[in-house]
């Protein structure tokens, strides 16, 4: 689950009335970076009537609005963004219309781009149109379906110029490379801000060093102010302050408005210098917009590092195609693949996209998606994967799906979402921020209040304070200390700290995830599956195969059970029933040669029968034998009851009226499901099966892997039963794993859904989680990762209320200068940033 918050209640009447005419809008904002930034932007476009939903996603910067287009529009929403002090990368057609791009190399001067935009224009359903001719780009924005990529194309080509390439904002994958590029370009703007910052700042410390110890410096005040003014009101300054005033003027303050209190006030005052002799301020200014200008950039760089998940998976695809057309082998754009295009995957190179084998043997390395890295045998039907690589085998590949519907890409959605979700225990956390800037600069008016007044009897605190913390002077007029005061309190105080606690720590934990084959949709899922105390499974396809197999074939003393086994697969090799295609694959892969079937005949309920080699053949159960008048010895009666009791299907096997073996035939167990089991009740799980399967089948199975409890014959509204009264005796701290299309509802009803991702997409949509192998014991690794992820979420959310709950009375009492509060305050930051990316080093397996 993303975050979603729907507006006050109040509206609901008239949702229901125009919920006919909704439409949505998903903004870029690059300096969203925290929840506390998210939860700002919430309040300021919730003040606008007509709004549904509201999705805040800080990995991708994205913020996804619902909304009555009859009450308010996409450039309404827009300017709420940037009241509430934040840049909007883009426009709303960019951003959350759609649109189509197009690269024209040749389009080099504001002419050609001129001619481009007039041909673009004539098309129907083109809306607005921009050209870059700095990178030859033109973006359109479309208004309905009907216009297509190749169509502009076309267009353009007509005009004169030839087009490199064009994509649509439909790919999922084409929309997530945009954003990277967006957030690419903020972190280089973020590190050019630091450095116009930084160089002034820095000549200013090295003078006043010299100023102070060495020898007066004639004009220094005049010097620094000239060499201050870039620091405080250029570039990242000035951006900082009308951040502040929009934020201010809006009613919903951001952390710009504490640095920009923390830094402009103190400028201003030590001009008053050139009137009135008095310290100078303006250094300190400078020092605190610059720390604040690194802080901003290493914090992005952190969390880029925290998010890099999607970035990873972006880069694992392949660019480029070859495929069959008209005969022809051609190479193209993996964008402009469609389904039923048949691709040529030479060995060595990545699956374009996900696919069917239609020719050819290989085996295919397929660790992006199932975190093992033994290749995969893949003959012709072989369902594969786009971003897999093919080993040593040449094959053709026919795409059954393109763009976002990809696995990878459904990937990258699911990871977003995850990223872009939240904890429950993160509400206490928004609670406090919500109200965190006003109460900030309340004590800081207070401190300031309170040292201008009765600061002598404040100052025996510095005196003691003076012994051991360098900075201090306990001497200073109180109009001095009080602004020390205030200011460190504003620049110390960090509201960044506690916003970034969850999110990073979710950035890292579901990407971490997502290389092991471990897709979590919601940060809910991550705090619900810690605390899990019974493990409910499906039968099959999650504990067994989900398919049949040979198991078993016998014969009495002195008969061989291969010769029974060559008979009975010989007669089933007529059959396409499943169980018949079970016997002739086993006897194939015991070396086993079949012979020629004549006659054959299936007998309803009983089994089938046929000549081989001469010989009359019968291959069924005992009502089969009974009726042809053939005797079954006790020694085969005796290993029939014992093969049925542990779950077989057992078949007689008859050569010209005498019983020569016995061929059984089941759904076997996964070879991990044994060892999951374990590893489930050595970390304290009560393991329950609940399967449709009949009770003796699934005695025998929750035997062999050691399940606690069976409930066998129950349908699938019977599984949401079992659920509800599961967490009714151990109460909300179930998990259902399933795998198929009824185990959907169960899987609903569960607090934690998993999916086996083998299994049907209905079942997977169902689910919290989805295990992209199907292998049960990454269900183990799916609990450990949880309890990891919301461990760090907890150390997380501590240190952030710790350091705040410690610093601001420091701060407040003259024991801290400003220039080290705003060092601290961007070590606070960086710090849970750093917490929540040690979670990479931690071990996630399954242990026994």
């Amino acid at each position: 689950m993303t975050h979603v918050h729907s507006p006050h209640d109040r509206r609901a009447h008239d949702r229901s009335q125009e919920s006919s005419t909704s439409s949505s809008v998903t903004l870029v904002v690059p300096g969203m970076g925290s929840d506390h930034c998210a939860n700002i932007i919430r309040s300021s476009i919730n003040r606008i009537e007509g709004i549904e939903t509201i999705q805040t996603n800080i990995s991708g910067h994205k913020v996804s609005v619902e909304f009555r287009d009859t009450a308010t529009s996409e450039e309404a929403i827009r300017k709420a963004v940037e009241k509430a002090g934040y840049e909007v990368a883009g426009d709303p057609a960019q951003d959350g219309g759609k649109f189509i791009e197009l690269v024209v190399p040749g389009m080099g001067s504001d002419h050609c781009a001129g001619l481009v935009k007039d041909s673009l224009k004539r098309v129907s359903g083109v809306g607005e149109i921009r050209t870059n001719i700095s990178n030859h780009k033109v973006r359109v924005a479309r208004s309905t379906d009907s216009v297509t990529p190749e169509e502009l194309k076309a267009v353009v080509e007509r005009a004169g110029y030839e087009v490199a390439s064009v994509r649509s904002n439909e790919s999922g994958i084409a929309d997530v490379e945009a954003e990277a590029d967006a957030e690419e370009v903020y972190l280089l703007r973020a590190w050019r801000r630091f450095w116009i910052a930084g160089i002034p700042t820095t000549l200013i410390m090295a003078l006043m060093g010299v100023h102070m110890f060495l020898q007066p410096i004639p004009g220094y005040l005049a010097i620094v102010a000239v060499l201050g003014f870039p620091a405080v009101f250029l570039s990242g300054g000035w951006a900082t302050h009308v951040s502040a005033w929009r934020s201010l003027t809006n009613r919903t303050a951001n952390m710009d408005v504490l640095i920009s209190m923390g830094s402009l006030p103190p400028y201003l005052i030590g001009l008053v210098g050139f009137i009135y002799p008095m310290t100078s301020f303006i250094e300190m200014a400078a020092t605190i917009m610059t720390f604040h200008m690194l802080g901003r950039y290493l914090e992005n760089r952190a969390k880029g590092r925290a998010s890099q998940a999607i970035k990873k998976l972006l880069t694992l695809g392949a660019k480029t195609a070859r495929v069959l057309r008209n005969g022809e082998e051609i190479e193209v754009p993996v964008k402009e693949l469609e389904i039923g295009d048949v691709m040529v995957v030479r060995p060595g190179e990545k699956i374009p996209t996900d696919g069917e084998v239609v020719d050819g043997t290989s085996h295919v390395d397929e660790s992006i998606a199932t975190g093992e890295s033994i290749p995969v045998e893949k003959t012709a039907g072989a369902q594969v994967l786009g971003a897999t690589v093919n080993k040593e085998g040449r094959l053709r590949v026919k795409a059954t799906r393109v763009g976002a519907d990809t696995f990878l890409s459904q990937v990258i959605r699911m990871v977003e979402e995850a990223q872009g979700s939240r904890v429950p225990i993160q509400e206490f956390a928004d609670r406090i921020t919500a109200k965190f800037v006003p109460f900030v600069i309340v004590v800081a008016f207070g401190s300031l209040t309170a040292w201008l007044f009765a600061g002598e009897s404040l100052r025996p605190i510095l005196v003691w304070g003076e012994s051991f913390l360098p900075w201090i002077d306990s001497q200073a007029p109180l109009p001095v200390l009080a602004i020390l005061s205030a200011v460190s309190i504003l620049v110390i105080a960090c509201p960044c700290a506690l916003g970034l606690a969850t999110p990073t720590a979710l950035m890292v934990g579901s990407g971490l995830g997502a290389e092991r084959g471990i897709l979590i949709r919601s940060g809910e899922a991550i705090q619900s599956l810690k605390d899990i105390k019974v493990v409910v499974l499906d039968k099959t396809g999650t504990i067994t195969r989900g398919e049949p197999m040979l198991t078993d074939a016998l014969a009495p003393e002195g008969l061989d059970a291969n010769h029974a086994l060559y008979l009975a697969a010989s007669v089933e090799d007529a059959s396409e029933h499943p169980l018949a295609r079970a016997m002739v694959a086993g006897a194939r892969d015991r070396g086993i040669s079949l012979g020629e079937v004549d006659e054959f005949q299936a007998i309803t309920a009983r089994g089938v029968r046929g000549t081989v080699d001469g010989k009359l053949i019968l291959i069924g159960n005992e009502r089969l034998m009974a009726e042809s008048g053939i005797d079954v010895p006790e020694e085969i009666n005796k290993n029939l009851q014992c093969l049925e009791t542990a779950g077989r299907t057992v078949m007689i096997v008859a050569e010209d009226g005498r019983v020569i073996g016995l061929v059984a035939v089941a759904d076997t167990v996964k070879p991990d499901s044994q060892s999951a089991v374990a590893a489930m009740h050595a970390i304290g799980l009560r393991v329950v099966m609940i399967t449709g399967d009949n009770q003796r089948a699934a005695n025998a199975i929750a035997e062999e892997v050691g399940i606690d409890e069976v409930h066998a014959g129950v349908l699938p509204e019977g599984k949401v039963e079992q659920i509800r009264a599961l967490q009714k005796r151990f109460g909300e701290h179930v998990t259902m794993i399933g795998d198929g299309i009824n185990d959907a509802p169960a899987l609903k009803q569960a607090n934690v859904g998993i999916a086996i991702g083998a299994g049907a997409d209905v079942a997977i949509e169902a689910a919290d989680v989805t295990l992209v192998k199907g292998e049960l014991s990454k269900a183990v690794e799916a609990i450990y990762l949880s309890r990891y992820t919301f461990r760090k979420i907890v150390q997380n959310l501590f240190w952030a209320f710790f350091y705040n709950v410690v610093a601001i009375p420091v701060a407040a009492i003259g024991l801290l200068h400003p220039m080290i509060g705003v060092i601290a305050m961007t070590s606070s930051s960086l710090s849970v940033i750093g917490n929540s990316i040690l979670l990479k080093r931690v071990d996630v397996t399954a242990k026994r």
